[in-house]
């Protein structure tokens, strides 16, 4: 009798450590992870969705338009494709600096149809990020216009990061088609 009881202990506590290491790696696998492109704009870290980045160029003249809104630059063409270029420095309502070496400018997907040129500081890296840790941003400031655009802050080697909502940031100063007027 009592080797049968020894065996059923053994079996029992075999099964415990299935369901722990089973709990264990389902926990794991829960982590979920993003990719963040991030660049700099007054010394400040900020990140974008790196699926919605095309691509990273220097600094290139760009062609004023008269009449756009205060933070859009002008347009450029890239290959063959007229793209407008924003400051973000201006949108996030910063003094101009001048541009140097490090100025680049990200070219980014809006949607289907508009790519859109953000002219920064200087470009640092792509980082994966667990989702779990990535905080609402504290609002701190009285200026919601800024603030809007941010989707959260993660902090990644004790450097905050803010990381940015492409899509709130660009429909800000995008003019409405006649289009998507709803009756």
């Amino acid at each position: 009798m009592g080797l049968e009881v020894a065996a059923e202990q053994i079996r029992m506590l075999e099964q415990k450590k299935r369901q722990d290491d089973a709990a264990r790696r389902a926990k794991e696998e829960e982590i979920v992870y993003h990719q963040w492109a991030t660049f700099r704009v007054n010394n400040e870290l900020f990140g974008i969705d790196v699926m919605q980045v095309k691509e990273v160029l220097r600094y290139v003249e760009i062609t004023p338009v008269p009449g756009a809104d205060h933070s859009v630059l002008g347009i450029i063409n890239v290959r063959g494709n007229v793209v407008t270029v924003i400051d973000t420095r201006r949108l996030f309502r910063l003094a101009d600096a001048p541009y140097d070496d490090d100025t680049r400018i990200i070219i980014v997907e809006l949607n289907d149809k508009e790519v859109i040129g953000l002219v920064v500081d200087s470009v640092d890296e792509v980082i994966n990020l667990p989702a779990n840790r990535i905080d609402r941003a504290p609002n701190l400031s009285g200026d919601e216009s800024t603030r809007r655009f941010v989707q959260g802050v993660c902090y990644h080697n004790n450097i905050l990061i803010i990381l940015l909502d492409l899509s709130k940031m660009l429909l800000s100063i995008m003019p409405v088609s006649d289009e998507e007027y709803t009756f």
